[in-house]
């Protein structure tokens, strides 16, 4: 111990290590009793890896949009790690870092995560038990941090409710609600690629921990010495229930009520989908649920299968044509209608459709978006559910980086848009905010009620839920669940498509008709993406630099507006105070827009590109979609050269 110290402080008075990084890995060492550890250390030292050290220590993680999210595979594997490995070049052992995903940080967040609940219940409801739902997706490690965060849990004192085998993200949020739980945990890391897992924590109301619970989280587990402690005696531990089969079925219960017009579905019920899981958890709910529907649906034999390698694709992501190229494939074999594909947990859906020339084409998350809040709108009121009376207590939340045509339709049908701040805790945390509006009565046994049963209350007494989303393929159509849902998604995607077909028109002659009525909207995302510790610096830097030395002009469009979301003091249209995030918004003299702030997920910068037109005609339609392309793809260019001064 006493030579590696040694070799590590040299290290650092050379330059070749950051003293954050030598802090960290003697914390980590002191904390367990992980002959592992060591060997790693000692193993990446003895190579002189010291970038590779910087990034697996040069900080702790902490919680972001998406909760815990990092490595679980380093970019160096040691020999200690790989061990024995598994299929798919799993290593045996995951990456070892406080900057990492791990068995450490699993246990160190956990310990303090349930010390948080039992503050809160002992201040809010002092008869109850703490008590956890715990879900994992199917990437590597999902499992085993799983059953540890149970463990811990349980032998802390709180009651744990353990998925049986991987499920989905919407599930878990559901099943916080049911169970009545304090608090939520699962284990993923959404899209990202496989060298990397998380771990995302939900409170009571079934939604993504916000303040003051994140950062009241995060001080407890700042307060955990290490991975180590001493389990409570066996009669004050807390007891395990699995969930499988019958929650499934609750669920699917539920999502069965999102589809508003059973008999178009019925009758245009042979709309043929090909559904690709992508080798995770969607296939498990959607399928069934869709097939219940009367819709003929086919998979991806080759992606059903769960693995955390994801050998078929480049990355799980469903925004990618990559992770969808294979159901295209089998959709032009078996001339389907439409793609779904959801990513590992199921919270993300990407869709592909066959267009007006026949030909297979993807849907960005906004176009998606847009369809569904579009339809949805369009339907309740039809159905006189939103009527002249109660539409002014109807709402759609989204994003601020979310298009701003889901905007166009609901203010001009005369329903509220609500814009939070990128995440969908965010707009969980609304839904949480509309349920407390309620009277008490309602409140008490409202996880209990239906959709139906509450939807009459909601528009007398608060809001009613119509739709939510964000432009990065995340969806919902009810508050049963919490967060983004890719199986209700894919099931209420698949309703706008029979409906579409209903009318005689493809997906692509709707969304022109929505152009044509509420304006056209054209919207692209691009990043730049840094690596580990020195890409985390240049990061920082260059989000920070867009405040400090603001641009006056971009890409030949005087700027008009900028509104800088890191200091604090932004109101939404509710009025309620949108919390601090290193986010900058320019708007341009020609009506477009650039939105910039470092992803919370991965290692990168996104560049949020808006472009607009409103008077436009059938004949211009398509001119104007290309110029808008053309202007958008110039603004990119522009944004590039100066990023890269900037980082300079």
């Amino acid at each position: 111990m006493n030579d590696l110290r040694e070799t590590l402080e040299h290290a650092v008075h050379e330059g070749r290590l950051l003293a954050a990084s030598v802090a960290n890995i003697l914390r980590l060492l002191s904390g367990g009793n992980n002959p592992l550890y060591a060997a790693v250390i000692e193993e990446l030292a003895e190579s002189g890896a010291w970038t590779e050290l910087d990034d697996r220590f040069f900080k702790t993680l902490a919680f972001g949009t998406g909760g815990l999210r990092g490595r679980t595979i380093g970019k160096i594997v040691t020999q200690a790690e790989a061990g024995n490995g598994v299929a798919g070049g799993c290593p045996e052992f995951p990456c070892v870092g406080t900057n990492a995903m791990n068995f450490y940080n699993i246990s160190r967040a956990t310990q303090g995560l349930v010390r948080y609940i039992k503050e809160y219940l002992a201040l809010n409801s002092p008869e109850a038990t703490p008590s956890l739902v715990i879900a994992y997706d199917t990437r590597f490690f999902s499992r085993q941090f799983g059953e540890l965060a149970s463990k811990v849990a349980i032998e802390n004192g709180c009651n744990v409710f353990l998925f049986e085998s991987s499920r989905s993200t919407p599930e878990l949020s559901f099943a916080v609600r049911h169970t009545n739980s304090t608090a939520g945990i699962v284990i993923t890391a959404s899209h990202n690629p496989l060298h990397d897992n998380g771990y995302k924590v939900y409170f009571l109301d079934g939604a993504q921990v916000v303040e003051p619970h994140a950062g009241a989280i995060i001080e407890r587990v700042n307060t955990v010495p290490g991975e180590v402690y001493e389990p409570l005696p066996e009669s004050q531990q807390g007891k395990l229930t699995y969930l499988g089969q019958e929650l499934d079925e609750l669920y699917k219960s539920r999502l069965r009520t999102l589809v508003l017009r059973p008999d178009v579905v019925a009758n245009q019920a042979g709309v043929r989908i090909v559904f690709t899981a992508i080798h995770g958890t969607g296939g498990i709910i959607s399928v069934p649920v869709l097939r219940e529907f009367g819709f003929g649906v086919r998979t991806v034999r080759e992606q059903d299968q769960p693995d955390g390698s994801f050998p078929t694709v480049k990355s799980p992501n469903p925004e990618n044509v990559d992770a969808l190229a294979m159901a295209m494939t089998l959709a032009e074999t078996e001339h389907a209608d439409l793609v779904i594909g959801t990513d590992p947990d199921a919270d993300r859906m990407g869709v592909a459709f066959r267009d007006r020339s026949g030909k297979m084409q993807l849907l960005n998350g906004n176009q998606i978006g847009s369809l569904l809040a579009f339809y949805r709108i369009k339907t309740l009121k039809e159905q006189g559910v939103l009527t002249s009376e109660n539409k002014a207590h109807a709402v759609v939340v989204k994003t601020v980086v979310t298009s701003d045509l889901q905007k166009s339709i609901a203010e001009r049908e005369g329903i509220n848009c609500v814009e939070t701040l990128t995440g969908f805790k965010y707009i969980g945390a609304k839904l949480g905010k509309y349920e407390l509006a309620l009277p008490e009565e309602v409140r008490k046994v409202y996880r209990l009620l239906s959709e139906l049963e509450t939807r009459s209350i909601r528009l007398q007494n608060s809001y009613f839920y119509v739709f939510g989303g964000e432009e990065s393929y995340g969806y919902s159509g009810a508050d049963f669940v919490r967060d983004k849902d890719g199986n209700g998604s894919a099931i209420m995607f698949a309703e706008v498509a029979a409906y579409a077909k209903s009318e005689g028109m493809t997906l692509d002659q709707l969304l022109d008709g929505i152009y044509l009525e509420y304006g056209c909207h054209l919207e692209t995302t691009r990043s730049l993406s840094f690596e580990g510790a020195e890409g985390a610096e240049k990061i920082r830097r260059l989000a920070d630099s867009y405040n400090a030395n603001p641009p006056s002009e971009i890409d030949r469009s005087k700027v008009v507006t900028v509104k800088d979301f890191s200091g604090g003091g932004v109101r939404d249209s509710e009025g309620d105070l949108l919390p601090k995030e290193k986010l900058t918004i320019f708007e341009l003299a020609d009506a477009r827009r650039v939105a910039v702030r470092p992803s919370g997920t991965e290692p990168k910068i996104k560049f949020y590109l808006f472009g607009k037109r409103s008077e436009i005609s059938a004949d211009s339609l398509s001119r104007v979609k290309a110029d808008l392309a053309g202007a958008l793809e110039s603004l990119w260019e522009w944004l590039q050269k100066d990023a890269k001064e900037r980082v300079s």
